[in-house]
């Protein structure tokens, strides 16, 4: 018995519509499954599935009654911390990611740039933006984060 992986990550839609429409439109998730669930005032929700088939995105309408991390912020420019910081998503080309994301309503959080993280040092190439909907979501270039099979020095 363990963990086999990263089932979904759920957010809540100011506007369904146009949050759904950001996800397959923009970021290529496809609907994988939608649903209504009246005990839990859920007029509209959907699995979204990522392309490479391995992550999804549960969608939820605003009126749904789902339990959440922290209060809900007043306006789409008030900031909320709490335990979920982010998502993280793996993409060929990070900078054509950002630009198309940007084009379609996203707000610029961090350029796309290459950092240098601990050492010995693991390059990633990432950009970070503000969604839509207000998400953060990070834009990460495919990397082996696996460094335990790595000889040691």
């Amino acid at each position: 018995m363990g963990v086999n992986g990263l089932a979904h990550i759920a957010i809540q839609a100011r506007n369904y519509k146009d949050t759904l429409s950001f996800y397959t439109d923009v970021l290529g998730f496809k609907i994988g499954h939608s649903w209504s669930l009246p005990a839990f005032r859920i007029t509209e929700a959907c699995m979204l599935i990522s392309p490479d088939q391995r992550t999804c995105i549960e969608l939820f309408d605003p009126g749904a009654v789902i339990a959440a991390e922290g209060e809900p912020a007043a306006s789409p420019e008030d900031v909320r911390y709490g335990a979920l910081l982010h998502f993280a998503l793996y993409v060929d080309n990070v900078d054509a990611i950002y630009e198309h994301a940007l084009a379609y309503g996203a707000q610029p959080y961090v350029q796309p740039d290459w950092i240098s993280l601990g050492e010995p040092p693991l390059q990633v190439r990432n950009a970070v933006v503000h969604s839509p909907n207000g998400e953060v979501i990070e834009f990460l270039e495919e990397v082996d984060f696996n460094r335990s099979a790595s000889p040691s020095t």
